[in-house]
């Protein structure tokens, strides 16, 4: 009889707490997604690409990005400079050297000789060259960042997606060790 009033009053704890446990759970929880997916437009970096091939740094404004024109406009200008500088003097050498070949001597290179006017137009055709490549280069990247920005913005990163640095023990040597975790959560 002793036994049989504890285990009774066990069953019967057990029983109001599952009771009580059921009444809790009648009432539903919706979970709403607060996070509000935006439409994903395929044409966008396309676009983006267009606007900057038609007008460097114009896709950088259609991208939001009014931070990265001036070194769009830097970059072109300062290699689209050289590149007339360069053209000048070297026009200004080959000029020289060939009034040099009818006969004259009344340049501003008077004191270069005919090997060294050579050099100078090698020189300068070279650097003039170089700095063609730059224009182009830097044209050709203004488009490229246009169109890898306005598809990185539709890139989707939220809290549920994460990374952090993490330092935990060495289970054999007790030494600090450095790693990645990686989290996504499902939902």
């Amino acid at each position: 009889m002793n036994k049989i009033v504890p285990i009774s009053l066990l069953f019967f704890l057990i029983g109001t707490a599952s009771i009580f446990a059921q009444a809790k759970s009648d009432a539903v929880l919706v979970a709403k997604d607060t996070t509000k997916l935006q439409e994903i437009d395929p044409l966008t970096p396309a676009k983006a690409a267009f606007y900057s091939a038609i007008l460097p740094g114009l896709g950088q404004a259609y991208n939001k990005k009014y931070w990265k024109i001036p070194l769009v406009y830097g970059a072109i200008g300062t290699s689209l400079y050289f590149y007339i500088d360069n053209n000048k003097k070297y026009h200004d050498y080959r000029d020289a050297y060939k009034r040099r070949l009818e006969g004259y001597n009344d340049d501003n290179y008077q004191f270069l000789d005919d090997s060294r006017l050579i050099a100078g137009q090698k020189f300068y055709q070279r650097n003039r060259d170089l700095s063609a490549l730059f224009v182009v280069g830097f044209y050709v990247l203004n488009i490229i960042d246009a169109n890898v920005d306005a598809a990185l913005i539709q890139f989707n990163v939220n809290e549920r997606l994460s990374m952090r640095p993490e330092i935990y023990p060495n289970d054999v040597t007790f030494r600090p060790n450095v790693g990645l975790t990686f989290n996504y959560t499902f939902k």
